[in-house]
């Protein structure tokens, strides 16, 4: 028997979808925490209150992006998810590559910042922070794919992460 394709994504696709975005934002803007914890604890010195703090959520809301992560692609695969909007080729291409390169990240930076903070190893230390600029540059591009097709194109690509509603 074949599954049918949903027409939305589920509320826990969309809640997912929201609060990995958050958690990633507080990573991207509050990251440093971690090198100024790293910093003093090698240091021999106690951190101050805001950086231990700031630093500590800054590897457990790593693990929740992983794992959020790997439930949304369980989801997916399990589930589906909406068709993709009509477009060309390329615009297809691009959709598909900025969604299997956040995938990627959302992984990856994860599993090197655990792997640098809890073993010690440095290359993972160094992919983990040369992961930042491409968080970015694919959450832009995402921003703007998802406001052009708001406000040039008017269809409801947008509304499809605002609402399980057909």
């Amino acid at each position: 028997m074949s599954r049918s394709q949903p027409t939305t994504y589920s509320s826990t696709q969309i809640a997912i979808h929201w609060i990995v975005a958050a958690l990633v934002l507080f990573q991207i803007v509050f990251g440093e925490s971690i090198k100024d914890l790293g910093r003093a604890l090698r240091r021999g010195e106690a951190p101050d209150a805001m950086v231990s703090l700031m630093g500590n959520l800054h590897i457990w809301f790593g693990v929740a992006i992983l794992v959020l992560t790997l439930v949304r692609v369980f989801l997916k695969v399990t589930r589906g998810a909406p068709p993709a909007p009509p477009g060309s080729a390329l615009s297809l291409f691009a959709m598909k590559a900025v969604y299997a390169l956040f995938y990627l990240l959302m992984l990856a930076a994860p599993v090197t910042g655990l792997a640098a903070w809890y073993l010690s190893v440095d290359v993972a230390g160094d992919i983990h922070e040369a992961m930042k600029p491409a968080f970015v540059l694919l959450i832009a591009i995402h921003v703007l794919a998802a406001l052009w097709h708001r406000f040039v194109l008017k269809d409801d690509v947008m509304g499809r992460m605002l609402s399980s509603r057909p």
